[in-house]
């Protein structure tokens, strides 16, 4: 070893770094039998002396992309050497398997467990294809996500008797694992018609089902312009301390829910097969961290976040609706145990969607009878009754081949919304609008979706807005045939690439503050929409 030490710097740099990144998964541990020839190559290589070269394998081992930057500089090398360390920690102890079945009594405790779940999340926010790999392959992540969330569940039952008595917990230790389980989930791995796939089918039917125990947006889907955000969570991460509020465990329990139903459709209630896209590896969930990061702000606003790319609901949509038998659900309104909804029959529908997005925007640039138009309103429309997907009563809209004509009830002046880029035939639209994140000097402000759709029930319309702290998508259904009634569905478009929109329908009878009727809808895109029709309409 005695010639190492005559090696030029650059090149024994260069052995170490292929040294340590021979392997991408696990800790760079080709590094040490190199470290350990001799004090000087030690002091020329260890962490203390050299963390350019640790920098350099964290960006060969993880992720380092744009969504990244919205935590650290990546310029700093002190920072993702740091990180190196902290993050195999972590992974070494998923892989120990020491804390799975680690359980918060109170507010204060489970800290580590809280720390690893946050680690792991964060990791899959900023995934673009190889902090999966090392979550999944190296670390195992996935049994030891299942047997956190289902595990106590899967003990001592059979299909015979899958029920519980106890609603299961809801935290925020559930809501990030309950989102790690969606996003590393592989339907394939649950063909197998075992005891335990339909345990956990029973346990995520009582998260997706159970909306009065488990709700949808924190803050509450009642407000549109909430006044102030949910309390966030403080954490190490890159490693200095950061904020993030996680979105509560609905959503991500309603896809897996739905996705795994969809797999065994034909040993179910359901008739029919409905393919659902693959969720893609790169920059899948950047949405969902812009939304964590909205959440956490100190206040918000009544802007449009990055927790929703403007035009990226526009299109035809397919998929199914569920619901229960009334009677059961609401013997569960009344206080009836998990066992009631357990064992109620689930009816599936399929339906399609053909939706428009319109935006009001504020900047420069804009299409001139928007902006330069003195008459024009310098505001969007204000917040409605949520029942009413957030548009006040006797709201006149006027639809047209470039967008919207809105008029308030109790105002002359009429609003204008654009039609949105990716979907208007118009093209001085399409030259003049630009989506916020390719136009930093425009803005989306506010953003009404309209459309039409039908399944077995018949044909009916669709309007609604975008809340805009957290990308929270709210739609009136009116069926035309008007015996069918008026719901509310409310949910998220998760996923950037092949993204999925999920979430509740209820009922519009009901009081908002109060639980109602409701059941699971889950979308997928389908195609880009044809021509727009011209339409006029009262929203009543």
């Amino acid at each position: 070893m005695a010639n190492l030490d005559t090696v030029p710097h650059e090149i024994l740099e260069r052995i170490a770094f292929i040294s340590a990144t021979d392997t991408l998964l696990g800790p760079p541990s080709g590094l040490m039998t190199l470290l350990a020839a001799n004090r000087r190559i030690h002091s020329r290589l260890s962490f203390a002396s050299n963390q350019y070269l640790y920098a350099r394998i964290f960006s060969a081992k993880f992720d380092v992309g744009p969504s990244s930057g919205r935590f650290i500089d990546h310029s700093s090398p002190t920072i993702l050497a740091q990180e190196l360390i902290h993050r195999f920690r972590a992974l070494n102890r998923i892989r120990a398997r020491t804390d799975h079945g680690a359980r918060p009594s109170s507010a204060g405790d489970g800290d580590s467990v809280r720390e690893l779940l946050f680690h792991a999340y964060l990791m899959m926010l900023e995934n673009g294809g190889k902090n999966e790999q090392q979550l999944r392959d190296y670390a195992k992540i996935g049994g030891w996500v299942k047997d956190y969330l289902f595990a106590e569940h899967l003990l001592a039952r059979s299909r015979l008797n899958p029920h519980m008595e106890h609603w299961p917990p809801h935290n925020e230790h559930t809501s990030l694992a309950m989102w790690l389980f969606w996003f590393l989930l592989r339907p394939d791995d649950y063909a197998t018609d075992d005891d335990s796939t339909w345990n956990i089918l029973s346990v995520l039917k009582i998260y997706a089902l159970g909306a009065h125990k488990y709700p949808l947006t924190d803050p509450s889907w009642v407000d549109f312009l909430p006044e102030s955000p949910p309390h966030p969570t403080h954490f190490i991460y890159y490693p200095e301390a950061h904020q993030l509020k996680t979105p509560p465990l609905a959503t991500p329990a309603i896809l897996s829910f739905l996705t795994l139903v969809n797999l065994k459709a034909n040993n179910m209630d359901f008739a029919s097969h409905l393919d659902m896209p693959m969720k893609a590896e790169s920059n899948e969930w950047e949405y969902e961290l812009g939304r964590c990061l909205s959440l956490s702000r100190p206040e918000f606003h009544d802007r449009l976040t990055k927790s929703f790319r403007p035009g990226s609901v526009e299109g035809t949509w397919e998929g199914i609706f569920t619901y229960t038998e009334f009677t059961a659900y609401a013997a569960l309104l009344q206080g009836a145990a998990p066992p009631i909804l357990q064992k109620s029959v689930i009816v599936r529908h399929r339906q399609t969607w053909k939706l428009r997005e319109h935006h009001f925007v504020v900047g420069t640039g804009l299409v001139p009878s928007l902006v330069d138009d003195p008459s024009a309103e310098t505001h969007p429309l204000a917040a409605g009754d949520p029942l009413r997907a957030y548009l006040p009563a006797g709201t006149q809209i006027n639809e047209t081949h470039d967008g919207l004509e809105v008029r308030e009830p109790s105002s002359p002046t009429e609003i204008r919304y654009c039609r949105s880029a990716t979907g208007s035939n118009s093209k001085d639209a399409k030259h003049n609008i630009a989506h916020a994140d390719d136009r930093p000097q425009v803005q989306v402000q506010d953003i009404i979706i309209t459309g039409e759709g039908h399944s077995a029930w018949g044909q009916f319309n669709l309007v609604g807005r975008v809340r805009p702290c957290d990308g929270f998508i709210s739609l009136c259904k009116e069926y035309v045939d008007h015996d069918r009634g008026k719901w509310i569905y409310r949910g998220y478009l998760v996923g950037n690439i092949n993204s999925n929109l999920a979430g509740r329908w209820r009922d519009t009878l009901s009081p908002a503050a109060v639980p109602g009727y409701e059941g699971c809808f889950l979308m997928t895109r389908r195609r880009s929409s044809s021509s727009v029709p011209s339409q006029s309409y009262s929203h009543r």
